[in-house]
């Protein structure tokens, strides 16, 4: 019999069940019943109060009876006059509502209080939407929407079975920016059900889901962390206009003088406060800045949503709005709440913040912490949450990299496609834990600017470089642990299960062998690995988390777990087998390609059924979580059940030879209890007792005495069960303990994971280990045979052309203007350079034959051409926002990289500007720089202005070149030599790229023309002939 043949079974299902898509497959039994039995109790909820009018007796208020009509009359002057005495009171509406069922009527509850959530409400199997939700959501969520029918009227309504949550959490939480709020079902005691008119559960938010909340939902993206972001804008800036935003010129630092540069200036990046964290890691972070480097922040940290104060909601006008949205950031205002001091967020911290570091928090960062902190919770709906004490960001030595650089480089994506492959992160990524991979997202936002702690990370991947036997090892035993912040998140925040305790045990496991290898190799390192080696050791505390790993093993059993997760498996298949029956019935081949992966046709005959995990792991065989001898209680139940069961196979004899029935069994059903079974010739004899169900083959009935002992068992069960939880409970605690030991250890892995992955990198592609220092009057970037990270492995049997760059260094230039043909070379080299000053300062070994660099503060790039038109920034604007920010913002120790600075406007004016940007950086800024450029007359006003080196300014000048065979043939020189190249050589790229040859040859003519009486100074028109 299929279950479409069950024609009773509709009745109990909602509505939109009868219709055939894979989102609206049919529950199990028992999910049938709990929504049934909510609805038919709604419904007689509302008969119940027409019943009680009927006798007088059964109602809870007395029945008034209208009496004999009189008539009285009263004059007008006779009235009380004046004010009423008491105000009259307003008029209840609640019974104006629409008579929904009661199911409906806690949906639309839920709706109005979270309103801008989307409300998914579980009821038994599924969750569901309704109303205006269903109408909007259910055709984005490729679910059918169905009319349920109520007193009340017709009610849209769409849903999806539970074990599907996270697969539409996804498309409306990451996909369609939609905060979620899901309503659980809460058993209700025996008032609540008084209360509710008989429902077996409440239902309450129990969380709100949005993109920057995520805690362990599966489409989390493991490598990176998932930030939400406070900004705290003072009131004061309310005034300021567009033209001092971010907008106008980002990244902007003030400064009047070139004195002004070359001098420490005070700390001016207190005017907006900011805080984020990471629910799913408890990672908490602060820093004061200004609102021109906020753009800069925000590329570095990348929130998944930004939440701003309720009262800037109405702004729409606000710079910093203009700025979110421009960069597609998703924006929630929040209220103040009540959290609003420092000692207020103790409760949610794991440990207190101590005096000193609080005294240094600035009255922005803590506003901005406590509109996340309330927003949080408030997201969390009660959850508790132990985060780490707050870092300030401010306090920290990193390298600036703002958010024109971190684009144009292509440090976390390309500028193109905006894809991770292609990008730094990934040409470097070997990392083989998500921890780790974190972190070296950390790093590459923000590289140090410590030597020791360069050097520290530098040591480390040498030790790991020089003995690959024991990186290999470190690797192996790397890749057993698993994700240590986010599983002891999951506990701090109460939603951790039994997986979650042994991944925790294998990775303690995995620490304690990764310690024992360190410390054997430890006498065969080199003093300065050595020292590294041990610094990281002394981080580790073993001795708490080792006892809490023997603990979880002895407790937990692996194999029941194992069973359990079996019967869970088969649960989810036999409701995939429930809804392709129901496609197949009624259903379309459009419904078909709806169901889920994995899920196919079956024959129309039904195979043979075969015992399922179910059946062997039944009533009597439950699949248990903690071993017997987790407790001492659990030991004692489970040897009561062990007699128990021996009693019933003692009562199964005695039935079977009392009622001469062999083929009998004593079982259990959810809708007979305890009953006794039997089959076959035994069925067919007339019956000694009362006979509750039968068929042709089968019988079945009570007996008293295994009423009485299935009884027994089932509530020893029901106390190892309680058991279970209890014993669950004091594992969680024991986590909770070691909370700070656990977080410690999980950084150490993640250390050890990023050493490892640069040292087989460093291998892999032939790094050196570069030489950094901080040496006063020798900011010097020297870097011989350099090459590109992300180009050169992307030229697979072509060499790549290595340069030098002599930055800084006894006999050249600070600044290098570089010259040369489209398509030579220029911008590789100057972001080449760029990136393995980056690289070098995150602790990576660099692509070069050696590299020797002066700590770098920040790095300011200008290159690429782009508009902003609904701004009204044109590209020749942007392109002096961003010099504008970057002539503002260098000091000495920064590097600076300009490329075709100018090129938006006309020529004359290009090069004035260019140079005049130049200028500022040599004289002004007195930074490192790197300048290409097709203005070939700033070479002449740079000599013009003696700013040559060998005039004993700071200039050199370096260009690329090609190299013609005479027959039109050419081939691009990239290797860098002194000089100026003053042919670009622009028809041959114009040729390349498949220009007309009548357009070429008009280019020819022109070109000629305007570079007779100037020779050299064109594009070559010979070498184009």
């Amino acid at each position: 019999m299929t279950f479409l043949q069950h024609q009773q079974s509709w009745a109990l299902l909602p509505a939109y069940l009868m219709k055939s898509t894979v989102f609206t497959v049919p529950v199990l039994a028992t999910v049938a019943r709990s929504a049934a039995n909510d609805f038919s109790t709604a419904a007689w909820s509302r008969r119940r109060p027409l019943l009680a009018l009927g006798a007088q007796a059964q109602t809870p208020f007395p029945v008034q009876i209208r009496g004999k009509k009189m008539r009285t009359t009263v004059k007008l002057q006779d009235l009380p006059q004046g004010p009423l005495g008491a105000p009259l009171e307003p008029l209840d509406d609640g019974d104006h509502e629409p008579a929904y069922p009661t199911v409906v009527m806690q949906a639309r509850r839920n709706m109005q209080k979270f309103d801008g959530c989307v409300v998914l409400t579980r009821v038994g199997g599924f969750y569901e939407l309704y109303f205006e939700h269903a109408d909007e959501y259910g055709p984005l969520l490729n679910l059918k929407v169905a009319q349920k029918k109520t007193n009340g009227g017709p009610v849209s309504m769409a849903g999806f079975p539970f074990f599907q949550l996270d697969r539409f959490l996804k498309i409306l939480v990451q996909d369609l920016h939609r905060h979620v709020a899901i309503s659980e079902e809460f058993p209700n005691d025996a008032s609540g059900k008084v209360k509710s008119g008989g429902l077996m559960h409440d239902r309450r938010v129990a969380r709100i889901v949005t993109p920057g909340t995520l805690i362990d939902e599966k489409f989390m993206d493991p490598y990176a962390n998932n930030y939400v972001m406070a900004i705290h804008l003072p009131p004061r800036r309310e005034q300021e206009t567009e033209h001092d935003a971010v907008g106008s010129a980002p990244d902007a630092v003030p400064v009047p003088d070139a004195e002004a540069v070359r001098r420490p200036t005070a700390d001016t990046s207190s005017e907006i406060g900011l805080a984020w964290l990471d629910v799913s890691t408890g990672h908490f972070f602060t820093q004061p800045t200004s609102l021109s480097s906020l753009g800069s922040v925000l590329s570095r940290v990348s929130p998944r949503e930004v939440v701003l104060d309720k009262q800037f909601e109405s702004q729409q006008d606000r710079a910093t709005l203009s700025l979110l949205e421009e960069e597609g950031y998703i924006v929630t205002y929040s209220p103040q709440g009540e959290l609003e001091t420092l000692s207020d967020w103790e409760p949610m911290l794991e440990s207190e913040v101590p005096p000193e570091a609080a005294d240094q928090f600035t009255e922005n960062e803590v506003r901005a912490g406590s509109i996340l902190l309330n927003y949080v919770k408030d997201r969390l709906r009660g959850l508790s949450m132990k985060l780490q004490p707050p870092l300030r960001y401010d306090g920290l030595e990193v390298m600036k990299i703002d958010r024109n650089t971190m684009r144009s480089l292509e440090i976390k994506k390309t500028v193109k496609d905006g894809i991770f492959k292609g990008s730094l992160l990934h040409a470097i990524r070997r990392t083989v834990t998500s921890g780790g991979a974190r972190l070296l997202h950390q790093w590459l936002s923000a590289p140090s600017t410590s030597l020791e702690v360069i050097h520290a990370r530098q040591d480390l991947v040498s030790c790991f470089l020089r003995d690959q036997d024991l990186c290999e090892g470190i690797t192996t035993l790397l890749r057993r642990s698993h994700d240590s912040y986010r599983l002891v998140q999951k506990f701090a925040l109460n939603r951790g299960d039994p997986d979650d305790l042994l991944g925790l045990a294998s990775t303690i496991r995995a620490t304690e062998d990764i310690v024992g290898h360190l410390r054997d190799c430890l006498d065969s390192q080199d003093p300065s690995s050595r020292d590294s080696l041990a610094a990281l050791l002394g981080r580790i505390s073993l001795d708490e988390p080792l006892k809490l790993a023997k603990r979880i093993r002895k407790s937990i059993d692996e194999e029941g777990l194992d069973q359990r997760h079996q019967l869970e498996d088969s649960e989810t298949g036999e409701m995939i087998a429930l809804a392709q029956e129901v496609v197949k019935a009624e259903g379309t081949e459009a419904d078909s390609a709806l169901l889920p992966k994995g899920a196919t046709a079956k024959s129309t005959k039904r195979p043979p059924k075969t015992p399922s995990l179910r059946d062997h792991y039944g009533h009597d065989t439950e699949a248990w979580i903690m071993k017997p001898d987790a407790s001492a209680a659990l030991s004692r139940l489970h040897a009561d059940v062990a007699a128990l069961r021996v009693d019933k196979d003692l009562l199964t004899d005695t039935l079977r030879t009392r009622l001469e029935a062999s083929s009998l069994t004593l079982r259990w059903s959810p809708s007979l209890g305890h009953i006794c079974h039997v089959k076959g010739k035994d069925a067919r004899r007339d019956p000694a007792t009362h006979t509750l169900s039968s068929s042709r083959t089968t019988r079945s009935f009570h007996d008293p005495s295994w009423t009485a002992l299935g009884e027994r068992l089932d509530s020893t069960r029901h106390r190892i069960r309680t058991e279970e939880q209890k014993v669950f409970a004091a594992l969680r605690a024991l986590v909770l303990r070691s909370l700070v030991k656990l977080r410690r250890n999980a950084s150490v892995l993640d250390a050890l994971d990023i050493a490892t992955s640069f040292a087989r990198l460093a291998r892999e592609h032939t790094l050196v280990r570069p030489v950094l220092h901080d040496t006063p009057g020798s900011l010097s970037t020297i870097i011989k045979g350099g090459r590109h990270p992300t180009v050169e492995p992307n030229l697979p049997g072509r060499p790549f052309q290595r340069n030098d760059c002599l930055v800084g260094a006894p006999g050249h230039g600070r600044a290098w203007l570089i010259t040369g043909p489209n398509m030579a070379g220029k911008s590789t080299f100057l972001r080449q350079n760029a990136l393995i000053a980056i690289l070098a300062q995150v602790g990576c070994y660099v692509p070069a034959d050696h590299a020797s660099l002066a700590v770098i503060d920040a790095v300011h790039t200008r290159v690429g051409s782009a508009d902003d038109l609904s701004r009204h920034q044109s590209t020749f604007l942007v392109e002096m926002l961003e010099t504008a920010a970057i002539l503002r913002g260098a000091t000495p120790r920064s590097l600076v990289v300009m490329d075709e600075v100018g090129r938006g406007t006309t020529p004359g004016d290009g090069e004035a500007v260019a140079f005049a940007a130049l200028w500022h950086l040599v004289h002004v800024n007195r930074c490192r720089v790197l300048f290409a450029t097709h203005f070939h007359g700033i070479a002449d006003l740079v000599a013009a202005h003696g700013m040559r080196v060998e005039d004993g300014g700071e200039v050199d000048m370096y260009c690329t070149d090609v190299e013609e065979d005479g027959e039109g043939g050419f081939v691009y020189v990239h290797k860098l030599r002194r000089g100026v190249n003053r042919n670009s050589h622009a028809l041959k790229v114009a040729r390349l790229a498949g220009l007309p040859g009548q357009a070429i040859e008009i280019a020819r003519r022109v070109l000629e023309g305007r570079t007779e009486g100037a020779p050299g100074d064109g594009d070559g028109a010979a070498g184009e002939a």
